[in-house]
């Protein structure tokens, strides 16, 4: 008979006791954040406020389930009147264990997992995951499937800032761009239709290429697409740049200086908005970006309205580089002709039986890096800077995956930016941010 170790809970409803244990320790964080947090955001109002007889002060709980919190994010402040004396983000409502889940997978079986990470842009998921395997393992992908992948890329860009512009304004209540921008959001889920079979979650990209090869009928959609985009955009901006009521609500709100995003780990339009000119693409290239020529977005207000105006130039910044890339898109395989490396085509599969024997044994063990080796890459993804870390065993498995994800790094700024604002801040502070849960619980 099994006997029950010293290290298992005494009384079997302990085990059922997680959620009121950790609700008090967020409570017990909240209350003990540092006193110079209160002096640094408002100290006139801090000093002579230790009795509240009036019982001004409270503790609210926004979310996880409010739809303005942009997923299941939990934010619990404390309150005198309207204005927030301290904030405790409470994150993990969407872990999946996505990085265990990783290990045991093969590394082609794991590419559907990256489209459910940052599911406003599956595309950069795919292609991250895709350039950190092929790093590791050594394989050599082929020119026109790099352009591919680039314009795929940017279009995925354009994609989530379409989401964050439209969801950000009716946050702040404006519905009318909201429609608009799910407009384009159909105009661009057609192109992924085209290309990949799927609207949503495309699992494209492939270790070693592409699964299919961009189509006439792809190529005239985008050529559409990066042709009336850009006015419509300005037609977006100079609604936006002259409305009262969204300049009000933005300008002056969340303040982060350049050095404290640094220190916050912000990345991604959230950095450059804060007068940091760090982008991924240009300081350490990746495809074909140091042969494209675009303009990093800038701005040194670091409020919501800087990271607005960064979003809304990158768009239009994000259609030259698709049209450079559309001109300079090559003839050529679409992926990597060795079978240890990429699946055969479906030529090879249905007429040989040689493709046959390889398309199997991909899918049952696929590449095999070296025993040893470890690599990160990481791209520069709407949010921010994803990276994949991994690590070989020498089988068709990572032996450790480790996800950078910007999501997660750009919500440690989060509760720093919320003290001192009042409560209605909160919608769009967040929605300034810009982050996906779906990446930062993992």
């Amino acid at each position: 008979m099994s006997t029950i170790p010293d290290t298992a809970p005494a009384q079997s409803e302990d085990v059922f006791s997680f959620w009121p244990r950790h609700n008090e320790a967020i409570y017990r964080r909240l209350e003990s954040k540092h006193a110079w947090l209160e002096e640094k955001h408002h100290p006139d109002s801090v000093r002579g406020r230790a009795d509240d007889p009036l019982e001004h002060q409270m503790t609210l709980n926004i979310g996880p389930q409010h739809p303005a919190t942009h997923g299941v994010l939990r934010c619990v402040v404390k309150l005198d009147g309207e204005l927030i004396e301290k904030c405790v983000l409470d994150i993990g409502y969407l872990h999946r264990g996505i990085e265990k889940l990783a290990e045991s997978k093969t590394f082609q079986e794991f590419m559907p997992y990256t489209d459910r990470m940052d599911y406003l842009a599956p595309y950069a998921s795919n292609v991250a995951w895709c350039l950190a395997v092929e790093k590791l393992a050594g394989i050599e992908v082929p020119e026109r499937a790099q352009w591919i992948r680039m314009i795929m890329c940017e279009l995925a860009r354009i994609s989530s800032h379409m989401l964050w512009l439209g969801v950000g304004l009716m946050d702040a209540g404006a519905v009318s761009v909201f429609l608009w921008t799910f407009q384009g959001r159909e105009d661009l889920y057609t192109i992924f239709d085209e290309i990949a079979g799927a609207r949503f979650t495309v699992s494209h990209s492939r270790i070693g290429g592409l699964v299919s090869d961009i189509t006439p009928r792809t190529l005239e959609l985008i050529y559409d697409f990066v042709k009336r985009y850009p006015a419509i955009i300005e037609g977006w901006r100079t609604l936006l740049n002259r409305n009262r009521i969204w300049i009000g609500r933005n300008e002056g709100v969340g303040v982060v200086s350049g050095e404290e995003a640094i220190e916050l780990g912000l990345t991604g339009p959230n950095l450059r908005g804060s007068g940091v000119p760090y982008d991924i693409r240009r300081f350490e290239p990746y495809l074909y970006y140091d042969e494209v020529d675009f303009i990093i977005p800038l701005r040194t207000e670091g409020d919501c309205l800087a990271r607005y105006h960064v979003r809304m130039e990158e768009m239009l910044e994000t259609i030259k580089i698709i049209e450079q890339c559309l001109d300079r898109l090559p003839d050529g395989p679409i992926r990597a002709d060795d079978a240890k490396w990429a699946y055969p085509s479906k030529d090879e599969v249905y007429y040989s039986m040689e493709g046959l024997i390889h398309d199997f044994m991909y899918t049952d063990t696929g590449v095999c890096p070296p025993k040893g080796a470890a690599a990160y890459h990481a791209i520069e993804s709407p949010k921010g800077e994803l990276g994949f870390y991994l690590e070989s065993d020498g089988t068709g498995s990572p032996w450790r995956v480790r996800i950078n994800a910007p999501s997660f790094s750009n919500l440690q700024g989060l509760e720093h930016m919320m003290e001192g604002h009042p409560v209605a801040d909160i919608v769009v502070l967040i929605g300034s941010m810009d982050p996906v849960m779906g990446e930062a619980d993992k």
